[in-house]
């Protein structure tokens, strides 16, 4: 017998009724209401390649790292999300987060860190993992291959505040 493979390649972005509701927290944001997601969702100001105009993008937040204040976030359409190829071009972004506003650098996180943080995740959210799993056609099974093959198909990123230095003087 003749054991099958299937190829799992990152879903298209949402059309329809599910891009209007993937869409609706960048309203509550641009209204200044960004605060009402709390801490589990975030917007990300980033620089388009092509463009090199300010781009903005929700995204669910994975984990926070208080002591670090990292955001772990998740390119939920793999590395043709445009958001994920504009960061890998222009690492420098901006988060709003709340009420907050700072500068940041984003970062890949390692094949290996992100399966810990899918494990984490999935630890915490596990309904949640589940679903968004499911959506979006991902193998998640609640295995080591499972978290591996999404650690394979969907990039995680550390968003990583950096100090702005201004000139002192002229």
């Amino acid at each position: 017998m003749k054991a099958e493979s299937t190829v799992v390649s990152a879903p298209r972005p949402p059309s329809g009724l599910f891009r209007w509701l993937a869409r609706l927290p960048m309203g509550l944001y641009r209204a200044r209401l960004g605060w009402l997601l709390g801490n589990r969702f975030l917007m990300l100001t980033h620089i388009g390649r092509k463009s090199g105009l300010p781009r903005d993008t929700v995204l669910e937040v994975v984990r926070h790292d208080r002591a670090a204040d990292t955001y772990i976030v998740v390119a939920g359409f793999g590395e043709k999300s445009d958001w994920f190829r504009n960061v890998s071009q222009t690492p420098e972004v901006i988060v709003h987060v709340g009420r907050r506003k700072y500068p940041a650098t984003a970062s890949r996180l390692s094949s290996e860190e992100a399966m810990r943080e899918f494990e984490d995740y999935a630890q915490r959210h596990p309904a949640a993992l589940r679903v968004l799993a499911r959506l979006l056609g991902y193998p998640w099974d609640g295995t080591e291959a499972g978290y591996e093959k999404m650690a394979g198909l969907l990039p995680i990123v550390a968003l990583r505040p950096r100090i702005v230095s201004e000139k002192l003087g002229s």
